[in-house]
């Protein structure tokens, strides 16, 4: 391949990884590995300026915009620091500094790099006005309703002094404890976790539910200073001042002078952030400056008075104690190695999942092994080696159990899959109990007054043994001694409520192997009762675009259970919406049969889920990604350039919204 290819090549790559991580919040590799290959771009586009092109990924910022909030341009461009990795590449940024400086004396600030999602406050006479993140760059998210709920940001400044207006930037962040009670809440749901604070903090502020945002209870430092009157010229005394006008700063911030100083509060807190109780991912320095920066100015992409040293993934060594099996909702069994506790990135990490079977031969596991766990990024810790000189003596191969060890049934392992199951779907008491967790779910029945504590209660206690108890509960049963009345009666008024959750989510909400919302969606509206559901034949599953042969092999298995159909016979006895609505039955069309259409942009009739859901209803479905098979793109306001360069690379049509409203008339 030579260069001019492997540039090309270089941008795809990049640019598929900057949605990953700005737009999806799912990285899958490393910072370190992104950087490696940006660098790579950036010499190549260097030698070969004949093959510019202002749409390259060195040329711009990630983005994160988020269409369903109102997008702001930034007053002054938000731009991304370039990153380093070692001591010496430290020392050029200093040099050149100092040749951009033409030797004139500087400061530098060193401050902790925070991973959380950056974020622009503006405040005008004392009050916050508006709250925005990075965006890509020029223009951002409006989150101010979402930024209120985050105690730490002053709504009203306590202090005085301060410039009539003016922007403060920093970091929106979820604190260690709450990072980690989150995923151990969405471990209990099986639910996906977080990879890392970053994406929870990132997934948290962009909720349209502020509620939700205030009980995540995110945490902020502000670290840079920005209008025409401040204070003074020096940016580490702007943000002391800051802190006295009521804004959380760092308190590891440093003013230095030389590189060997630099160098000491690196390896300080290389140690010490381990203690800290956000995540950070290294170290940022800048010139002290205001009128120094402003002289040494910027490149295309990031400010050449400042640069971010990140810190390599943190690896420890610690004894493997035993390896402890867990079986899921959907009875799937997951091997757990259980750890000597050793600190790793904030957190005291004693577990880490060893996946399946073959990951556990992958790594030859030996009982009472010495393994590495990892945490590149701040990720979920994982065992990433074993250290073979220390193998005890005479130590055995981890093996994989052959039976439940909630239920003791001999465990299956389904052709194409990795995991092993538990095939006692109605009697294995992890299974039943996770199911009825995932019946109440938001998604599903959105029994809200009940979580997954309450479940194993009453599950202890007797009061159920299936989802269909759920509505045999009284005020009474769950009262008990007389001191819960209060909430008895509100559990049992939300789980009466749900009787009005539409046929689609009660579908989803029986816990159906590999029938997920979509799947759910997919056959509620295509057999439209649950009687026609429960007839369905193998042939007549599959047929439906959007069902393979696995989905519909599951949906037979599960109605043919005469447990399962017992159990859907007491829900329909109980009246919950055993149909499609009326609405529903009468109101759609085929006029979208057949069509793959990607949304895109903001709308001004309809918001994006209506718009979906009118899409459904019309015989059409949704995709996320454009390609060959996508039929045409229903595009609002502000449709994303990348998008719009796909679609007419492709000559995918482009409907705005009139010509989609008239086409489903």
């Amino acid at each position: 391949m030579d260069e001019k290819q492997r540039i090309l090549q270089l941008r795809q790559t990049l640019h598929q990884h900057n949605y990953k991580y700005y737009v999806l919040n799912q990285p899958d590799i490393s910072d370190m590995d992104f950087d490696m290959m940006m660098h790579e771009l950036q010499d190549l586009e260097a030698r070969h300026p004949e093959m510019a092109d202002p749409n390259s990924p060195s040329q711009r910022v990630g983005s994160d915009l988020n269409q369903n909030f109102r997008q702001v341009e930034h007053r002054y461009p938000m731009l991304s620091l370039a990153n380093t990795y070692n001591e010496q590449d430290v020392a050029e940024w200093y040099d050149s500094v100092k040749r951009g400086l033409d030797g004139e004396d500087f400061d530098v600030c060193c401050e902790m790099k925070y991973d959380g999602l950056s974020i622009s406050l503006t405040y005008v006479d004392g009050r916050l006005v508006q709250g925005v993140t990075r965006g890509d760059g020029v223009r951002g998210d409006d989150v101010t309703a979402n930024v209120k709920t985050i105690r730490c940001i002053p709504l009203v400044l306590p202090g005085h002094g301060y410039p009539r207006e003016f922007e403060i930037r920093g970091e929106i962040l979820m604190p260690w404890k709450v990072f980690e009670r989150l995923n151990a809440e969405r471990e209990a749901a099986e639910e996906p976790l977080f990879a890392n604070p970053r994406n929870a903090a990132s997934g948290t502020l962009k909720s349209q539910n502020s509620a939700l945002v205030a009980s995540r209870q995110l945490d902020a430092y502000l670290y840079y200073l920005l209008g025409e009157q401040l204070p003074t010229d020096g940016h580490y005394e702007n943000l002391q001042e800051a802190a006295r006008w009521g804004f959380k700063i760092s308190q590891g911030m440093r003013k230095v002078k030389t590189l060997q100083e630099i160098y000491d509060f690196i390896n300080y807190w290389d140690t010490a952030r381990k203690n800290l109780p956000v995540a950070t991912d290294g170290i940022v320095l800048k010139v002290n400056s205001l009128r120094q920066q402003r002289h040494l100015g910027y490149t295309a992409k990031s400010p050449r008075w400042a640069i971010a040293y990140k810190f390599k993934a943190e690896r420890e060594r610690t004894r493997l104690e035993k390896v402890t099996f867990q079986v899921g909702r959907t009875g799937a069994v997951t091997p757990v190695a259980n750890m000597e506790p050793v600190q790793l990135a904030g957190t005291i990490v004693k577990r880490a999942t060893l996946n399946n079977e073959d990951f556990i031969r992958s790594l030859d596991l030996h009982e009472g092994d010495y393994v590495y766990v990892e945490k590149g990024g701040e990720i979920i810790p994982k065992i990433v080696g074993v250290d073979l000189d220390s193998r005890p003596i005479l130590s055995r191969p981890v093996t994989f159990i052959s039976r439940c060890p909630e239920c003791g049934t001999p465990l299956v392992r389904y052709e194409g899959e990795a995991a092993h199951y538990c095939p006692n779907d109605t009697g294995c008491p992890p299974q039943i109990k996770g199911k009825i967790e995932h019946f109440i779910s938001r998604r599903a029945m959105n029994i809200d007054s009940l979580g997954p504590e309450t479940v194993d209660e009453y599950y202890r206690r007797g009061l159920i043994h299936n989802i269909a108890d759920l509505y045999d509960i009284t005020v009474q049963q769950i009262n008990g001694d007389g001191s819960r009345e209060r909430s008895a009666r509100k559990i049992v008024k939300s789980i009466a409520d749900s009787r009005q959750v539409p046929f689609e989510r009660v579908v989803f909400a029986l816990g159906i192997r590999f029938v997920g919302e979509t799947s759910a969606k997919l056959l509620a509206r295509h057999f439209k009762t649950m009687d026609a559901l429960e007839e369905a034949t193998i042939q007549q599953l599959v047929d439906i675009d959007g069902v393979g042969e696995v989905i519909a092999k599951s949906v037979i298995a599960y109605f043919h259970n005469p447990v399962n159909r017992e159990i859907v016979d007491r829900l329909r006895g109980y009246g919950l919406q055993m149909q499609l609505s009326e609405e529903q039955l009468t109101g759609g069309s085929d006029h979208l049969k057949g069509k793959s259409i990607v949304i895109s942009g903001v709308f001004q009739k309809h918001s994006r889920d209506e718009y979906k859901a009118l899409i459904e209803q019309n015989g059409g479905k949704n995709v996320g990604s454009i390609s060959s098979k996508t039929s045409f793109i229903l595009a609002g306001d502000n449709m994303g350039p990348a998008k719009l360069q796909k679609a007419e690379k492709l000559g995918i049509p482009i409907v705005n919204e009139d010509t989609f409203l008239d086409m489903i008339k």
